[in-house]
């Protein structure tokens, strides 16, 4: 995964690298499912929940710029795997998960994790009671970026996604300034939509 899929698509970070090649994907995916972990594909979870695809995970991650001081919410923690890898990079992670399956298998998996938290709740509402956030994570593909977590980014925080636009997903990298917030596109991606950030069909007679 580390030769094949993140080093030839630019993933550069050797902290980031090191995590990614030190967490055992398939631990974190249904027994169903280990033989396919490492593929460059998303890997269904189970609820119309997904795993990112590596390719897609590590590059939002390298481009966040993640240190080692951060403070990081992953909105849609799934089973756990951004937030162990996570975990290694950074300072605190704060794993927000609204499927109780989910977040029991993810519970499971972090325990041993001193510096991650794991929370219950909805996604598209973030943790503010945690925050402020130095990084917003949200994984899956978004129509928008609700207010509620860019009110929850600190003064310089940043926050990473896949944007829905017009059909074509683009990985991007959002920065906050003062009370402004602005996205900047990096690269095209399609990853399996995360529910809840669909945008609401327009009303028509």
């Amino acid at each position: 995964m580390v030769a094949g899929q993140l080093r030839t698509n630019r993933v550069a970070d050797e902290r980031l690298v090191a995590a990614l090649r030190a967490i055992p994907r398939e631990t974190f995916v249904p027994e169903t499912r280990r033989a396919f972990a490492y593929i460059d594909e998303d890997l269904p979870l189970g609820g119309g929940r997904f795993l990112m695809e590596p390719m897609v995970f590590g590059r939002l991650l390298d481009e966040a710029e993640v240190q080692p001081r951060d403070k990081v919410l992953i909105v849609g923690a799934g089973t756990g795997y951004s937030a162990a890898i996570l975990a290694r990079v950074a300072g605190q992670v704060v794993a927000l998960e609204q499927d109780a399956a989910l977040a029991a298998t993810a519970r499971q998996q972090l325990a041993a994790l001193g510096n991650v938290k794991l929370v219950e709740g909805a996604l598209t509402q973030g943790a503010a009671a945690d925050g402020p956030y130095d990084l917003i994570v949200i994984e899956g593909a978004v129509d928008f970026i609700p207010d509620a977590l860019v009110e929850q980014l600190s003064g310089n925080g940043r926050l990473v996604t896949v944007i829905n636009d017009h059909g074509v997903g683009r990985g991007v990298v959002g920065r906050r300034s003062g009370t402004g917030f602005g996205v900047m596109p990096f690269m095209d991606a399609q990853v399996q939509p995360l529910p809840g950030f669909g945008r609401p069909a327009s009303f028509t007679f």
